[in-house]
């Protein structure tokens, strides 16, 4: 006889307290902590526990009676379902607020160093419409809400929208997304549109069958438009029908100056080892960023808030040449660790004797030579491998020792065998750009020996969610 799980309790008249990870908010009861989304501090509420762990449980929100004195309403129709902006119902200056608390937390609680006083947080220029790519999944699995299923009316299944979490098959349909000019939700909505009325199919990610499977969008701060498609044909074909619908786009949407598509056989909607092909215009667009000019190819890396990467840039720049040259000194050589497609290595080319840049991603390495050789930059140097394997002493040996490092890993850090090399390497100064403080206070405990943290300058480059980049400056004990 199998034992009955014993029901979930109920949380009656709870007040949440702060808010934790991932943009959850907390409640403490009976000395437990409750994790609980979409709440905000200050709220009283009934919780339903949906999952209980000794030390922890999760919960969720059945009945607000009292809302917090800092709710206020979303702008978003989808807030709540979908998991992009978690914090709208927080004043933005509230997040802010969270976000620098988060920062101090990470690197007192895990880094355990010596910190100056923080510089205030660099808020978003533009906290609607501020990313310029977003990328929508086609599914013939439409998530249906709660909401939706209790209706008990028919829905189309057909969808284009952004995935939900812990449904990796399912779409939720998007009306209208306010991260973006809004010829993206124009573009978006008019591929759903013709790809019904023209019974395209939408895919299956469980069955890997159906054309539509992907659209990406992009745009940049010089007006251009790209338009990625991505199909999955069959045994019976695909291409015809794909190439009505990218024609009807063309037609459409004079806006769109490189409109491009890819048939994908894979099992997952990664493009970075696909064929794209260009149906219409150029195959990238521009940005800029003051005098410089910046090739966005559909594989290139480029910081999705545009007008805030000036800023986040600006800081790194900042921070890596604060202390001038003197008449009879050289210009710093700098190292750009993790360069991507050469952003920062371009940007700070101009104070810098030489930069060399050092990428995982060889075609990024490739759009960072062009970029270079665009803005008629001659004093950097690009290598593509991995970080660990890339950056030996022999390497340094043979390019120079640096004097700045500027580091700006992904999320998960940097490896331990370049942090080792860094610290052999002993450069004056130390840059480090993170987009997850938590992986950059680990890191600065284990450079803490020899460097000490001079500088520290969070960025907020996605409003309304909990992200938040973080700059610190480090200099040689």
């Amino acid at each position: 006889m199998t034992r009955k799980k014993k029901p979930l309790p109920l949380l009656e008249h709870i007040t949440i307290t702060d808010f934790a990870a991932e943009g959850k908010a907390l409640a403490r009861v009976d000395e437990m902590v409750v994790f609980v989304p979409w709440a905000v501090p200050g709220d009283v509420c009934d919780l339903q526990v949906r999952r209980k762990k000794h030390s922890f449980m999760e919960a969720e929100i059945v009945k607000l009676h009292t809302p917090s004195p800092l709710r206020i309403q979303p702008f978003c129709q989808h807030f709540g379902t979908c998991g992009g902006c978690k914090w709208q119902q927080l004043p933005y200056e509230e997040q802010l607020k969270m976000k620098q608390q988060q920062v101090f937390d990470q690197l007192t609680r895990i880094g355990k160093v010596e910190l100056p006083e923080f510089r205030p947080i660099l808020g978003s220029v533009k906290t609607q419409e501020y990313r310029n790519k977003l990328d929508f999944g086609c599914s013939n699995r439409r998530y249906l809400t709660n909401e939706e299923i209790a209706s008990g009316k028919e829905f189309a299944r057909d969808a284009i929208g952004f995935h939900i979490t812990g449904a990796f098959d399912k779409i939720l349909p998007i009306d209208k997304c306010w991260l973006m000019d809004d010829l993206n939700n124009q573009i978006r909505n008019e591929v759903r549109d013709y790809a019904i009325e023209h019974g395209l199919t939408f895919f299956d990610l469980r069955q890997q069958v159906g054309l539509l499977r992907d659209v990406i969008i992009r745009n940049s701060n010089t007006g251009e438009w790209m338009v990625i498609v991505q199909f999955h044909y069959d045994e019976t074909g695909g291409e015809q029908e794909a190439k009505g619908l990218l024609q009807h786009l063309a037609d459409t949407f004079p806006q769109i100056t490189s409109l491009m598509y890819l048939d994908n056989q894979k099992c997952n909607d990664t493009i970075g080892d696909q064929e794209i092909l260009t149906f219409k215009g150029n195959d990238h667009i521009f940005e800029t960023m003051e005098d410089l000019r910046f090739k966005v190819g559909p594989k290139s890396f480029y910081q999705t808030n545009t007008e805030q990467a000036y800023h986040l840039y600006s800081v790194a720049r900042e921070f890596a040449f604060s202390l001038q040259p003197t008449a009879n000194s050289q210009k710093p050589l700098v190292y750009d660790l993790y360069t991507g497609t050469g952003t920062i290595a371009n940007f700070v080319a101009k104070k810098a004797r030489k930069v060399i840049g050092i990428e995982y991603v060889p075609e990024a390495i490739e759009d960072a030579k062009i970029n270079s050789e665009v803005n008629h930059i001659d004093n950097t140097l690009f290598f593509a491998g991995d970080m660990k394997d890339i950056l030996t002493d022999d390497f340094i040996a043979e390019h120079g020792r640096p004097d700045v490092i500027i580091t700006d890993p992904p999320r998960a850090g940097m490896h331990p065998d370049v942090v080792k090399t860094i610290l052999r390497a002993a450069p004056q100064r130390i840059v480090y750009v993170s987009c997850n403080p938590a992986t950059q206070a680990r890191d600065l405990q284990e450079l803490d020996a020899d460097y000490k943290v001079a500088e520290v300058q969070s960025v907020d480059m996605f409003p309304h969610t909990p992200h938040v980049e973080n700059v610190v400056l480090l200099i040689k004990r």
